[in-house]
């Protein structure tokens, strides 16, 4: 999804909205201008496939006890400094990376047994935005399930094509301050448009890291619990441990902490679960 300026593409992905010179990488590590059109860089290359419990992306009202076949490919348009798969997200795909298609993927997760469908998780799958697309459709095609594990960093166009794609998203709200993800190289608002445009039309689960000193602040927690709220109370809320991981080397989560933002979002939210404990 690109526009042209100047003899350069622009990318129409994301709101960081790369103007991207012949052959040049966007932010995400993923996408390129490749003659005068913005492409992911390696369609339908993977870094991992799995079978997961559903409850791994997680998911705790979508289908609990089931089994997803997960993929995952490379990039992120986020850089966050304690990023959890700093190996794929912050990595543009190799050159000796696992490829397959649309199809494949499909007849993949039907043949896996037992599986409800694919989960497209692990990196950001969205910078890979024309094959989770046509993967999705395939899949759906194929009478299984889709679900979409995402920091929900987008243009509102492409964000909405794919939720009409998804039986099922979890997304990540990584703090609730502007400044806060401007640090992550983000923006707060379009990820707060596009979880509630998810929330009114397929099931949506939130997750939020306890970064200590970043996402920890009871008073954080309680304006983005009363917000969740706002759109649909019982839109489960999983607020995850924090451990050392990238660029970020303060200690783990402790559990008084999250047990203190549990309690805080419990006043508003009817599902809060911790993870990673």
């Amino acid at each position: 999804m690109s526009g042209q300026i100047t003899g350069s593409a622009r990318c129409a992905l994301c709101p960081h909205g790369c103007v991207l010179a012949p052959s040049q990488t966007g932010r995400c590590l993923a996408r390129a201008n490749q003659g005068g059109t913005v492409l992911p860089l390696s369609y339908g290359a993977y870094s991992a496939i799995a079978l997961d419990p559903i409850e791994k992306k997680p998911l705790y009202h979508f289908c609990p006890g089931k089994k997803v076949l997960s993929i995952g490919g490379y990039g992120c348009n986020m850089h966050c400094a304690f990023c959890q798969n700093d190996a794929i997200s912050q990595q543009p795909p190799p050159a000796d990376a696992g490829m397959i298609t649309p199809a494949q993927l499909a007849s993949a997760a039907k043949n896996a047994t037992p599986n409800i469908g694919v989960a497209f998780t692990y990196n950001e799958p969205c910078v890979g935005f024309e094959f989770v697309r046509d993967a999705a459709m395939a899949v759906r095609a194929a009478g299984l399930k889709t679900v979409l594990v995402t920091n929900g960093f987008l243009n509102s166009r492409p964000w909405q094509e794919l939720v009409g794609l998804m039986d099922a998203c979890n997304i990540d709200l990584k703090s609730f301050r502007e400044q806060g993800y401007r640090d992550l190289g983000g923006a707060l608002r379009p990820v707060k448009e596009n979880i509630a445009y998810a929330v009114a039309h397929t099931h949506v689960e939130v997750t939020t890291l306890a970064v200590p000193n970043f996402a920890d602040d009871e008073s954080d927690m309680r304006a983005q619990a009363a917000w969740l709220a706002s759109l649909n109370a019982d839109t489960p809320l999983h607020i995850t441990r924090y451990f050392p991981r990238y660029h970020f080397s303060a200690p783990a989560t402790d559990m008084a902490t999250l047990r203190r933002l549990a309690g805080v979002a419990s006043q508003y939210l009817t599902y809060v679960y911790l993870g990673n404990c």
